[in-house]
């Protein structure tokens, strides 16, 4: 409700919530019951003093009670690389933000990014400026609490449940999934778009897991390594696996149709790696210019039918009830710049890869190992 000087308050729907009644409001809060009406029905601006005794009383800070139309900053940020831009000044864009490297970082939420399954809440408000990337952006929210956001990039669909129960553990942090595969990840990280990035690339020149690929793309940075699990990549196929399928050279069968991933997807760099290792053109797969986006996406194409055959993980298989073929173990882990691993929003997110809630969830997920979760691999 908002009163006639342009305080406005959500008294009635706290207390509501709450299942008190206005006289037992007043009771607790030593205030009288028109005094409580008169707030909620915008009559009244309160004290500092009844402010402070309502917010007592109900739990909750004074802010989120009471607050002034348009009291909220407006900052500077800069619009991440593979944003849709604001053609216009007049236009606005809803946004997610985070500061990174001391900047404040806009994530547009514009089409699928504006949603998880749910739509994904606007921190602010955007409007172009003359710069070629920067953005004003109207705060829709408290400049302190939208400071302690952690960005977390990565494909991985399990990330979504350690994010969330690190929020429950720690109310004041918050924690951006921003739905990326392995390369644009971690190319995003190296762009300051992210806070930690989440790969599964594996080296077949090496024979190690991740650590090339940082090197490559975030070189001559100090970055550290934290895995998240251990995790089998193979092939999704139909329950039951009706076509027999076990191996690269069987996806060469004219009857068989596959579902690919998009170029920079460890699910992609895998498959074009088990080609070469059987000296197999890539052309000769039907369907492997067929591309999607996600894990889910290619589960999905299997089990409506539009694809035989998909690369991606036995947690992914058994979540969509489908058969799963082991093709090799490689490691998830998250990647973070050394300059963001102390800060306290991130380390509070990282220390929950120890809890045993985080590692149960993995392991009934199914195709994750869990014995090293939260080891640090590579500090350098």
């Amino acid at each position: 409700m908002k009163s006639s000087n342009g305080l406005n308050n959500q008294l009635k729907a706290v207390r509501t919530r709450l299942g008190l009644s206005q006289q037992e409001l007043a009771a607790t809060a030593g205030v009288t019951r028109q005094t409580v009406s008169g707030i909620e029905a915008g009559l009244y601006a309160p004290s500092a003093a009844v402010a402070l005794r309502l917010a007592r009383t109900l739990g909750c800070p004074v802010e989120e009670l009471f607050w002034i139309e348009g009291d909220f900053p407006t900052v500077q940020a800069t619009s991440i690389a593979s944003a849709t831009p604001i053609q216009h000044s007049a236009q606005s864009l809803r946004v997610a933000l985070s500061q990174i490297g001391g900047r404040w970082v806009a994530r547009p939420l514009l089409a699928d990014t504006a949603f998880r399954h749910e739509m994904i809440p606007a921190d602010g408000l955007a409007t172009a400026t003359q710069g070629k990337d920067t953005l004003m952006v109207q705060l829709l929210d408290d400049a302190q609490k939208l400071a302690r956001t952690v960005v977390v990039g990565g494909c991985a669909p399990a990330l979504s449940l350690w994010t969330r129960s690190a929020e429950r553990w720690y109310p004041g942090l918050r924690v951006h999934w921003a739905h990326a595969n392995s390369t644009a990840a971690l190319q995003s990280l190296a762009r300051g778009e992210l806070h930690i990035a989440g790969i599964h690339l594996h080296d077949p020149v090496t024979g190690d897991d991740n650590l090339s690929f940082v090197k490559k793309i975030i070189p001559k940075r100090p970055v550290v390594l934290i895995n998240f699990g251990v995790w089998e990549e193979g092939l999704i196929v139909q329950e039951g696996n009706p076509k027999q399928l076990s191996k690269a050279a069987d996806l060469t069968r004219k009857k068989i149709t596959i579902v690919n991933r998009e170029v920079g997807a460890g699910a992609r760099f895998l498959l074009d790696v088990l080609l070469s290792e059987e000296s197999i053109a890539p052309a000769v797969l039907k369907g492997y210019n067929h591309e999607v986006h996600s894990h889910q996406e290619v589960a999905q194409a299997v089990l409506t039918g539009q694809a035989d055959v998909g690369v991606s993980t036995a947690a992914v298989a058994t979540a969509y009830g489908l058969s799963f073929v082991p093709l090799r173990q490689v490691r998830y882990d998250l990647v973070v710049l050394e300059e963001y691993f102390q800060q306290e929003p991130v380390q509070q997110l990282l220390g929950t890869l120890d809890h045993r809630w985080v590692r149960s969830q993995l392991h009934v997920l199914g195709g994750y190992d869990t014995s090293r979760t939260g080891e640090i691999m590579t500090r350098n």
